[in-house]
């Protein structure tokens, strides 16, 4: 693994952890695919917001330096509006998973996407499951390599395209 890499610790969020940093990274995060047009939540979302989606769900950030570089926020309670996968009791999803431009490309969001993973595997949980523009190719790639299949389709009154739902069937490393 790479030494920048050891050297992040992934945490639950704190209560002194700044709600306008995490704000910011995830603006930071999302930027690019802002600028391909797609109107992520995390592209804009005020720094009440992003307190309300980290009370939400379980909130993990990865500090480095004693900076946020990146987050990712485990949810389990689905909404009204929520796909039929969120919906499912042995299932659990993720959202705000940012990774400050700077540090990616070094293998964090990998190593993020296994902590959230392991930790749903903890939590009980059998799927985990995302959501994302189906115009993000580039994403839908990269889940897909780590074994996520898109199982249904759906569209948020919050962004401007339609989203493909992810899941994956967790395996503990045990098994």
């Amino acid at each position: 693994m790479d030494n920048v890499v050891e050297q992040i610790t992934i945490r639950p969020i704190q209560d002194d952890d700044s709600m306008e940093e995490l704000t910011t990274l995830l603006h930071r995060a999302y930027k690019r695919l802002g600028d391909m047009g797609l109107r992520y939540f995390a592209t804009h979302q005020t720094v009440e917001q992003t307190r309300r989606r980290v009370e939400q769900g379980e909130c993990f950030v990865a500090v480095q330096d004693g900076k946020l570089i990146g987050t990712i926020a485990l949810y389990t309670v689905p909404g009204k509006e929520s796909p039929e996968t969120y919906r499912r009791e042995d299932t659990g999803w993720f959202g705000q998973f940012g990774i400050n431009p700077e540090a990616q490309e070094n293998g964090l969001g990998n190593r993020m996407l296994r902590f959230i993973e392991e930790h749903a595997i903890d939590r009980g949980l059998r799927f985990l499951a995302l959501d994302t523009s189906e115009k993000a190719t580039h994403l839908i790639e990269w889940y897909q390599r780590h074994g996520y299949q898109i199982v249904e389709e759906t569209e948020w009154n919050v962004t401007n395209y339609r989203s493909v739902v992810m899941s994956k069937e967790l395996k503990s490393s045990a098994e």
